[in-house]
């Protein structure tokens, strides 16, 4: 299926993570021309369909060749002893830290003795462009948080989340492994499962 896809993210962790994960289809990366997309929701899906929405609208008005739809993606960490946070703030939290000492700076958060419970929460919205629906595309994945960051796979929190029944974190464990369990891995499954029936509606 040859499919054109607007991927409303200049993160280049997110990039290359989706690339793998949705190999077939050409992924066009929102370009440094473009406004910042806005994402001030109060959940992940919030924030999902407004930047999925906004990207497809400044396309359709400013877009320098075709695409057949825009991609999505808000997710984050939550963490049950710090009441789900960071979560949709994820990507904002200590912004201004290098990303090592950022992931420290959570875990100084947490009490010695709080539950390390947490989950990777994804939420993915995928917008054709001709028509305004918007579909939605969720998963997550259960695991509990490392005493310290370990392991240079990935990007972001990944050094520090330990995925259930693992005792490596998503920064030791191969690409491979990373992309059968992943909470953005699972919703792009899902995603392509449904691409036919999108696509039909092109």
């Amino acid at each position: 299926m040859l499919m054109r896809i607007l991927l409303a993210s200049r993160n280049s962790g997110k990039l290359r993570e989706f690339a793998g994960l949705l190999m077939g289809l050409t992924l066009i990366p929102w370009p440094i021309q473009a406004p910042e997309i806005p994402e001030d929701g109060a959940f992940f899906r919030d924030n999902a369909g407004q930047k999925a929405a906004f990207a497809r609208d400044w396309w359709r008005n400013h877009g320098t060749g075709p695409v057949d739809a825009v991609l999505a993606d808000d997710s984050g960490l939550c963490v049950d002893a710090l009441w789900g946070g960071p979560g949709v703030l994820s990507a904002r939290f200590a912004s201004a830290l290098p990303n090592d000492e950022k992931n420290r700076a959570l875990l100084r958060m947490l009490p010695s003795d709080a539950t390390r419970t947490s989950r990777f929460v994804c939420v993915l919205a995928f917008a054709p462009m001709r028509e305004d629906k918007l579909h939605f595309f969720e998963a997550c994945v259960e695991g509990m948080l490392a005493m310290e960051p370990r392991g240079q796979q990935g990007f972001g929190y990944d050094p520090i989340f330990l995925p259930e029944g693992f005792d490596q974190t998503f920064g030791e464990l191969p690409d491979a492994v990373k992309a059968r369990l992943s909470h953005r891995a699972k919703a792009a499954r899902a995603l392509r499962k449904a691409l036919p029936t999108l696509a039909a509606g092109r």
